[in-house]
């Protein structure tokens, strides 16, 4: 969900070339080269040089985008870049931040009371739960209400890194995948007139079958580290205490919750003629509504919840910060790949526009699932959900009628395949630095690939044969 906002944006803003402003469609893939240096310092750094990142990812990220902005002034002319930046922070980052701010204050004035014991049947539970409300009340709603009670319940195991990585797959991704509000590529298409309960139909055994085996594996893997693995080692004090029954503290944040889904579905529902222009970008009423509510959302968050909630909680704004200073290198420097999937076979990535159509201009289903998934992993789904929308006509009538297998696979796709890396998906990043900042350590960035592709590669290979007609 934490995305609703640019795809709102997207859609208002039909007139405005979308992520990198007319005049970069015909550009090289050196143009291409920051965003993939933003992206391997997130993967390199935290491995070879954990302090000297710790310190200075923000200085890093702030290079990168400079290497991307100071040719580009050269280059396109320093009203292109300035159009290129204002559509980055107005239409993308801006409500990016804002969306994820206030749903992190929200759900972190939420506490779970009670001590749940993190026992294989306990952790499927949880799972199960997240994945459902996923697609209530987005990923990084669902996400940030569980972790920390996840988190919780396993503070006394030796082993939980998997519990975590299983979290992103079911949580944070796959299970938002159901309705437009549990993945902004859904919400993109709602926007674009797909109706509000196609995915519900068309992606349902899909999504089942997904989540049913994810679970079954994550049962079989818990259980063995849980009974075999944990045994012989020497037992870990529960740092939470035993509870009678489990309650929620906070309860007023889930009033706060709902006004904040509200002001996201207004702002793609209401219609406006009112709107700002600036450098290009189209700043519609709805929006700026949606953005203030979301802001006073939080702020009745913030003042109605007891403080010592929060410090229960070990709430601290660290993870947004980091969010915060990374996604903007990478909505940045991101401009230039998008530009160059718009421009389909007029573009450098001609091939792939061939690569998902048959000879006779047919798509291919199976194709366009991977395609689109794979660049949603270290993409961002959102905008590669709608070049691939495009890329298959994107007539809506006929993609939700005669050509529904081809759209169920850019969706699956979209939002199945968040889960392959950190970046894929905001609440990944997110649940990432929360599990560290409670002391866990995760796997690197290029570890956390290695649980992601053994585990969802071959689930995925199922799913295509079984619903994506292979060639």
């Amino acid at each position: 969900m934490w995305k609703f906002l640019m795809v709102v944006w997207m859609c208002l803003n039909a007139n405005v070339a979308c992520a990198a402003g007319v005049g970069m469609t015909h550009i090289s893939l050196s143009w291409a080269l920051p965003f993939a240096g933003v992206l391997l310092s997130i993967a390199l750094f935290p491995l070879i040089a954990p302090q000297f990142w710790h310190h200075h990812f923000g200085k890093i990220a702030v290079g990168w985008s400079a290497a991307f902005l100071l040719p580009a002034m050269g280059y396109f002319g320093l009203d292109e870049v300035l159009r290129v930046v204002a559509h980055a922070l107005l239409a993308e980052y801006i409500p990016f931040i804002v969306l994820i701010a206030s749903l992190f204050i929200i759900s972190g004035g939420v506490y779970v009371r009670g001590n749940l014991h993190g026992s294989p049947e306990v952790n499927v539970a949880i799972l199960f739960a997240g994945a459902v409300l996923a697609s209530v009340m987005g990923t990084t709603g669902a996400s940030m209400l569980l972790i920390r009670p996840l988190l919780r319940a396993n503070d006394n195991r030796q082993h939980k890194v998997h519990v975590v990585v299983f979290f992103i797959f079911l949580v944070a991704n796959i299970g938002g995948s159901l309705t437009p509000l549990g993945d902004p590529p859904l919400f993109l298409g709602f926007l674009n007139g797909v109706p509000f309960l196609w995915t519900l139909q068309y992606i349902f055994f899909e999504t089942c079958l997904s989540v049913v085996i994810l679970l079954g594996l994550f049962y079989m893997i818990d259980r063995y580290y849980y009974h075999r693995r944990e045994e012989d080692l020497p037992e870990i004090m529960d740092p939470t205490p035993d509870t009678h029954g489990i309650g929620f503290d906070g309860q007023l944040n889930f009033v706060w919750l709902l006004g904040a889904i509200f002001f996201v579905l207004l702002s793609g529902l209401w219609k406006s003629d009112v709107d700002f222009n600036v450098l290009g970008t189209t700043v519609g009423l709805p929006s700026l509504v949606r953005d203030v509510g979301l802001v006073a959302m939080a702020w009745l968050s913030w003042v109605t919840t007891a403080r010592s909630i929060r410090i229960k909680n070990q709430f601290n704004f660290e993870p947004v910060f980091e969010v915060a200073k990374l996604f903007i290198a990478i909505f940045i420097t991101i401009a230039p790949v998008i530009a160059m999937l718009q421009a389909g076979v007029e573009g450098p990535f001609v091939r792939l526009v061939h690569l998902v159509h048959d000879a006779s201009g047919t798509p291919i289903d199976s194709h366009y699932f991977w395609a689109t998934g794979l660049l949603s992993g270290f993409l961002d789904n959102a905008p590669t959900y709608l070049v691939f929308f495009n890329l298959a006509g994107g007539d809506v009538a006929h993609l939700t009628t005669d050509y529904a297998s081809t759209l169920a696979a850019i969706s699956a796709g979209a939002v199945f395949m968040g889960a392959l890396s950190y970046i894929g998906n905001a609440p990944n990043f997110m649940v990432k630095s929360i599990a560290e900042h409670s002391g866990l350590k995760m796997p690197s960035f290029f570890g956390y690939m290695a649980w992601s592709f053994g585990i969802l590669i071959p689930l995925f290979v199922l799913l295509t044969v079984l619903f994506f007609k292979p060639m």
